[in-house]
């Protein structure tokens, strides 16, 4: 989901590798809707306690130190990269976890995969930023996704969000608020403020760049009454005026940023040019 796409080895079959780990991959995540605790236990073992969604796994580190930490629960992870679900597949088998599956699939499609109160968190790491203003939709965090989320989720089930991306997170609380969630925690600095946290690759990968992660755990609260969608702007708008104050620049965004960086110190030097000077 991150903009750190894996890279395909020259040697790497794909659809070998697909074949090689279908049992741990959900290609009609459809037909499970509803079912999804008891259908994924193993034979003779009572059904999962909890249901939960890592959506935009990427190479599922974490969907499996997740599974591994919480034997109970049914780790569900979602990717739309078929190399991202061939790389989670292949952990979760060799890993040997019996609670963790893989679906090749969107969370725009999430109340298509999962019955009303069906889940009990959905954990969203380092999602594509989509800074643009046309590409505002696919944001994982607008309100509309937000209001979906409410369709699966159980009563007191929880929507995780961890960036990179200040923007982004930004963006995401005006969200939250729109679509009526309430706040259980929000954090500028989520590895200070949970230091034994389990971190996503992404999370150690940005971290050791210099990235702060931020991050906010939500719950639904009263739905909105009159909920209608707005219209969703450019991440710009939610960047510092003074862009040189950065000390990290969000994955995703670097290139947005330096070129805004450069065009101000453009329009500096023109400036400075049309001053006239003392004799």
């Amino acid at each position: 989901m991150h903009g750190l796409h894996a890279r395909l080895p020259k040697t790497f079959d794909l659809e070998e590798r697909l074949e090689r780990y279908a049992d741990v991959i959900e290609k009609n995540p459809e037909s499970l809707r509803g079912h999804w605790a008891e259908a994924c236990a193993p034979v003779g073992a009572a059904p999962f306690s909890r249901v939960c969604i890592d959506l935009g796994c990427g190479k599922g580190l974490f969907t499996c130190a997740m599974a591994k930490a919480h034997p109970d629960a049914l780790f569900v992870a979602i990717d739309t990269e078929p190399i991202c679900v061939v790389y989670a597949a292949g952990h979760i088998d060799e890993t040997g976890l019996t609670n963790a599956v893989v679906v090749p699939g969107t969370g725009m499609k999430l109340d298509a995969y999962f019955a009303p109160a069906e889940v009990d968190a959905i954990y969203i790491n380092f999602p594509t930023p989509f800074p643009r203003k046309r590409q505002a939709h696919l944001r994982v965090t607008n309100s509309e996704r937000l209001m979906q989320y409410r369709n699966v989720l159980v009563k007191g089930g929880i929507v995780r969000l961890k960036t990179d991306s200040q923007p982004l997170y930004d963006f995401s609380l005006e969200q939250v608020e729109a679509a009526g969630y309430r706040f259980l925690w929000q954090t500028r600095d989520v590895q200070e403020a949970f230091p034994d946290d389990i971190p996503s690759e992404y999370e150690r990968r940005l971290g050791a760049q210099g990235a702060k992660v931020l991050g906010f755990c939500i719950t639904p609260g009263e739905a909105p009454e009159h909920f209608s969608p707005t219209e969703h702007g450019s991440l710009v708008d939610y960047l510092p005026e003074d862009l040189e104050s950065l000390s990290y620049l969000p994955h995703g965004m670097e290139s947005t940023i330096q070129n805004m960086i450069n065009r101000k110190h453009k329009k500096g030097h023109h400036h400075w040019r049309n001053v006239p000077q003392e004799p």
